[in-house]
């Protein structure tokens, strides 16, 4: 197939894009080049600023693909802009989206707990938003104004030793430098997807004929309690827990529960790992690589 990664050379889109050459199919990454080209003469590269409409329609006239993967889309205007350009050019897409979809309220979130195509849509750019509320205005444009099928992959925290955010990296070394980190709920659950299986769960977006919103997680939630004595029993250090915010607030920090059921894509055919099988595995070798 010919497919079409926007944002493909760092982490889970860089698995993503390994993956597809992998499996024998033609790649195009679409990136701004600050970051280069990891595979070489494997992929296709086209060097764009996705915020420069004119650059963007120039660089997809004349194109079509079979998928295409959105993993750098934050906002109802790039959304709109994506739609306007692929029409009648893709015969899918799939949207990285987030468990930030879901307000924190402490229940496990569901697919349906965020229903995109009837949420009001409200156009403006990725800083006129948080986070969250720019992938759910995202997504009600996506599914509202798409002329080709649409995927929104529902990710957690994703984890990996090549995490440039860094966020498990932070507990890790603060604790190894007894260093405090300011947690507002210890007990809160969290869901969480290693960088691999986000990868291997865009791919099976994409080859089969789903659409809609999927969340996609490992299979299990653990509190922040529980991480952090996973660190302290790796690294034979105590955490420091603080009240107080700023510097060392956890990235990972909740009021409450916040985790997802992966049941709507288990039952679409894709067999998720179990967390606890592999966060202790990953814990370990992060503490050795940064002691």
């Amino acid at each position: 197939m010919n497919i079409l990664v926007l944002g493909g050379t760092r982490f889970f889109g860089k698995k993503l894009v390994e993956l597809c050459i992998e499996n024998g199919h033609d790649v195009t990454i679409l990136t701004r080049g600050q970051s280069g080209n990891p595979f070489g003469t494997a992929v296709k590269q086209l060097i764009v600023d996705r915020d420069d409409h004119d650059a963007l329609e120039n660089a997809l006239a004349h194109t079509t693909w079979d998928i295409v993967y959105d993993n750098i889309c934050y906002s109802p205007n790039e959304a709109h802009t994506i739609c306007e350009l692929l029409k009648g050019k893709t015969k899918k897409l799939v949207f990285t989206s987030t468990l930030s979809t879901y307000e924190v309220d402490g229940k496990m979130k569901k697919e349906e707990d965020f229903d995109p195509y009837h949420y009001q849509i409200l156009m403006g750019d990725r800083d006129e938003f948080s986070y969250g509320e720019g992938k759910r205005q995202a997504e009600a444009v996506l599914f509202k104004e798409a002329s080709f099928p649409v995927v929104a992959v529902r990710f957690p925290i994703v984890m990996g030793e090549h995490d440039y955010t860094r966020r498990l990296h932070f507990h890790v070394e603060r604790i190894l430098h007894d260093q405090p980190i300011s947690l507002p709920n210890i007990d809160a659950q969290m869901s969480y997807i290693t960088d691999e299986e986000a990868a291997e769960f865009l791919y099976f977006a994409g080859v089969t004929p789903i659409e809609g919103p999927y969340n996609a997680t490992a299979s299990g939630a653990i509190s922040l309690k529980e991480l952090l004595a996973l660190i302290e029993k790796e690294s034979g250090k105590r955490a420091k827990i603080s009240l107080v915010g700023g510097d060392e607030e956890s990235p990972y920090g909740v009021p409450a529960d916040w985790y997802m059921t992966n049941a709507k894509a288990e039952k679409a055919g894709f067999t998720f790992s179990q967390l606890h099988d592999w966060l202790p595995k990953l814990v370990k070798t992060l503490v050795k690589q940064l002691q």
